[in-house]
Formats: structure tokens, sequence, C-alpha cells
């Protein structure tokens, strides 16, 4: 029995011990120590440079979708032909329309897909090459300001006093012409 006792005595002490280490840390840190907060999410939403982006790719993909948008209208009418006409072809006819809104299809289906998947890669690609510069927009405002800590989102909390998510926005905004550009 006195063993448990003792265990527990012990292991009380350890927890103890193991509550106040943060609090001296802190204690020690807290008053130099300058702590930011930045919601990347935010950022990557609302930057500049992301709007951009997006409408440079829908400029460089627009003769794309309008392309479909033909080929569609045209399938429509060779669907349209078919079912009203394919009553009175010839069965050698009535086929070889079928089988060419049935190629016309596969084309555009095909066609679609590896339009989506260009697409993807060279959103994703936008993507990462904002997000360095976002990231490297935190990193210079943090120096420039004396920050020794920025906690990115997602936290559990963080007051605004701390919220530095504005400002860098700010600093993106005024750094849009230079890093406008295409890479």
């Amino acid at each position: 029995m006195r063993a448990t006792a003792g265990g527990r005595c012990g292991l009380g002490a350890l927890l103890l011990a193991l509550l106040l280490i943060p609090a001296g840390v802190l204690a020690q840190a807290g008053a130099g120590t300058k702590i930011g907060y930045v919601d990347m999410k935010r950022l990557i939403d609302d930057a500049p440079q992301m709007a951009e982006s997006r409408t440079r790719l829908q400029r460089e993909f627009a003769p794309r979708d309008a392309k479909f948008k033909d080929d569609d209208a045209r399938l429509a009418a060779m669907k349209q032909r078919y079912d009203r006409d394919n009553a009175i072809m010839t069965k050698t006819d009535a086929d070889a329309m079928k089988r060419e809104i049935d190629a016309l299809e596969r084309s555009i289906k095909r066609g679609r897909e590896e339009t989506r998947a260009e697409f993807d890669a060279r959103a994703a690609a936008e993507r990462d090459r904002i997000w360095r510069l976002i990231n490297d927009a935190v990193v210079d405002y943090a120096r420039a300001n004396g920050f020794d800590l920025i906690v990115p989102s997602p936290v559990v909390y963080a007051s605004p006093r701390i919220d530095i998510t504005d400002a860098v926005l700010d600093a993106l905004r005024r750094a849009k012409p230079a890093a406008g550009a295409a890479p």
C-alpha cells in the first residue's frame, strides 16, 4: 500500500511540475516576445495576385470553352436532325449519322477531360506560386515589424489585436504590379 501512495504522490508532483513548466517558459519569453496571427485562407482568397491569376486563367481557357459550346450546339443539331429524320433515312444513312454523333460525343467528352486536367494543373501551379509569394510577404512583414512568431490559421483562438492579416493584404496590394506578371 505504501508504494502505491508514494507513487500517487510522485505522480502528482510530476503532473504539477509539467503544468508549471509552460507557464514559466511563457513568463520568461512574454515581456519581449511579439506574436502575430495571420489567416492564410483569407490571404489566399483575397490577395489581388490570386484574383488576377483566376482572370488570366479564364482568359487563357475561354477560346476552348467557346469551341466546346460550338461543338455542343452542333451535336444538339445533329441529334435533333437524327431524331426528326431517322424514320425517313435509309438504314445506312441513319447508322452513319449515329456513328458521327457518337464520335462527336466522345470527342467532346475527351476534349473536356483534357482541358479540365490542364486547367487544374495550371491552377495548381498558380496557387503554388502565389502561396510562396504570400508566405514571403508574411515573413517580410514579420521581420520588418519585429515579430518573433507568426501563427497561421487555423488556430482555436486569436485576438484581433495580434491579427496581421489586413496588414499583409495591404502589402500584397502594394506589391501587385511587380508580382502580378506571369511567371
